[in-house]
């Protein structure tokens, strides 16, 4: 029987030594390697352009690799590679607008915000951004080895410990942990929470009629995705942002913009001071992406609240708290969120459930072309044959590494240069960025009412922030929502309709218990605004 390094090393072979591309000096050129690269740098540019994000990328571009590269078993590490380095790429990128505008492209680059432009507005939007890199780089590195050492062993553990019940009662926790941590206060965070699940219900469900509709033939087909995520997160800060523009116009008669000033490199006093927070949230990151159906947005926002409880009992006197310019707080987020894509690739190949929205495209990058299906057969090491499935999930892992490389030098650089945008105008940019989003939501949807649908979310989550409520809550449970209902409605049915399934089963009672002792805690302390 073939052992763990001779898979690893076919891994490695199917990735160096995969479809020619092209000859160079009479060497050939792998399509793997060239798409890896490829895609890290569409994910950098995707990632840093506010209002578009990995995820959208990748939708676009599955359909056309998949037409250059066709159905046969060997376009599946090229296509898979492009989406990995997408992935990789868009990740760290996606910490620029979120530091220079206040825009977060996506829901676990909210958290990047609170830290990331007060340092800005400081005149540290260039340390502010090696500080993201560097946590981002070192977060990812964690967890690709982890993902390389650990993921037999890691998925076999998740498979036998979390069953449909615990894995029902698993997100509830999240739920309450983000309402309860995040918006301000638990009944904010519980009402963002709240608004966020009647959204996510609207037009769906299993019955023979959809739910919520008011009969609306435009309303019977629920909110996209995109809608209710790039409309709350962008779109309304873009409103409050354009509202806080004009009350400074009409104060000061003028709009200055921001400034870098003083030194803005990261020094080793700088990164000894924030490698435990690294380590921390690296290892937050990874446990969470280990686990099915989570996702980045919870690691993210774990990742901070135990940064920030942290940083309260040992920072300095003069070092600024969470939330008002600590890079502690970029750090804690960047680490936790980037270590997240490594793991989730576990319950992606083992369980075929995905954590984030890009686990989602490799799933059906793998399912249009065939020869590789997500489930339990993937680390099944066989006697009498070489498992094909495996040799893919090595070649895979060692993809991910070579575009962690790319993340550590190009992305260092990329980071680096992206400082001059800072000098744009804001009353310039924001209506760019407006418009931006709208049409990255009319391509991914090509329907007239998307866009309406866009702009009441973005009243909404302008809303949100004038009363101090967090929309983070509201995208996770708009995002999680049709994911609970689903896991409840199988565990309902795998416990023979046993009403009381959530807690006749300890793993799955304790996270019940948990959840409630989080809310009734967060309830008796006052939360400061987010």
């Amino acid at each position: 029987m073939m052992g763990t390094l001779d898979y690893i090393w076919m891994g490695v072979l199917a990735v160096f030594q995969g479809p020619e591309l092209f000859s160079l000096f009479g060497l050939p050129v792998s399509a793997t390697l060239l798409m890896i690269l490829a895609g890290f740098l569409v994910g950098i540019a995707v990632g840093a352009t506010p209002g578009l994000a990995g995820p959208i990328a990748m939708a676009i571009a599955l359909p056309i690799l998949i037409s250059v590269f066709g159905y046969t078993p060997d376009a599946l590490l090229p296509v898979m590679g492009f989406l990995i380095g997408v992935m990789k790429g868009a990740t760290i990128g996606g910490a620029v607008p979120a530091i220079l505008f206040n825009t977060p492209g996506t829901p676990d680059a909210f958290m990047t915000t609170l830290d990331g432009y007060p340092m800005t507005k400081r005149g540290k939007a260039q340390k502010a951004l090696r500080v993201a890199h560097f946590s981002s780089a070192s977060g990812d590195t964690f967890s690709d080895i982890v993902l390389f050492v650990c993921a037999p062993f890691l998925a076999i553990m998740v498979e036998a410990y979390l069953d449909l019940p615990e894995k029902t009662a698993l997100l509830i926790l999240s739920l309450s942990f983000i309402a309860a941590v995040i918006g301000g206060s638990a009944a904010k965070g519980l009402i963002s929470t709240g608004l966020g699940l009647l959204a996510a219900y609207v037009g769906t469900g299993e019955d023979f009629y959809p739910r919520l509709s008011l009969d609306s033939p435009m309303l019977a087909q629920g909110f996209p995705i995109t809608t209710a995520v790039l409309g709350v997160l962008i779109i309304g800060a873009v409103l409050k942002e354009l509202e806080d523009l004009w009350r400074t116009k009409q104060a000061r008669g003028t709009i200055a913009p921001h400034r870098d000033t003083g030194d803005q490199r990261l020094h080793w006093a700088d990164i000894r001071r924030l490698l435990p927070v690294i380590g921390r949230s690296a290892l937050i990151g990874t446990c969470i992406g280990a686990l099915p159906g989570i996702g980045s947005t919870l690691a993210a926002t774990l990742g901070y609240s135990v940064g920030r409880a942290h940083h309260a009992r040992v920072k300095r006197p003069d070092a600024p708290e969470f939330g008002k310019g600590a890079a502690e707080g970029i750090a804690a987020t960047e680490a936790a969120n980037s270590s997240v894509s490594g793991a989730n690739l576990i319950p992606v190949l083992s369980l075929g459930i995905p954590g984030n929205a890009a686990a989602v495209f490799l799933i059906l990058a793998a399912e249009s072309i065939g020869g590789f299906n997500p489930g339990p057969s993937v680390f099944r090491f066989t006697a009498d044959a070489v498992n094909p499935e495996l040799v893919i999930a090595f070649g895979l892992f060692t993809a991910m590494m070579i575009a962690n490389v790319l993340n550590w030098t190009i992305g260092g650089l990329f980071m680096r240069s992206m400082g001059i945008m800072i000098h744009i105008p804001k009353h310039i940019l924001l209506p760019c960025v407006l418009l931006l989003t709208l049409t990255a939501i009319y391509v991914q949807e090509t329907r007239m009412e998307v866009i309406w649908f866009a702009l009441g979310f973005g009243v909404l989550g302008y809303l949100m922030r004038v009363v101090a409520i967090s929309p983070l809550p509201f995208v996770i449970a708009f995002i999680l929502g049709g994911k609970l209902e689903e896991t409840a409605r199988q565990a309902f049915a795998a416990t023979g309709s046993d009403p009381w399934f959530l807690i006749n089963r300890p793993v799955a009672a304790a996270f019940i218990l948990l959840s409630v002792l989080v809310i009734l805690y967060s309830a008796r302390k006052p939360k400061a605004k987010s």
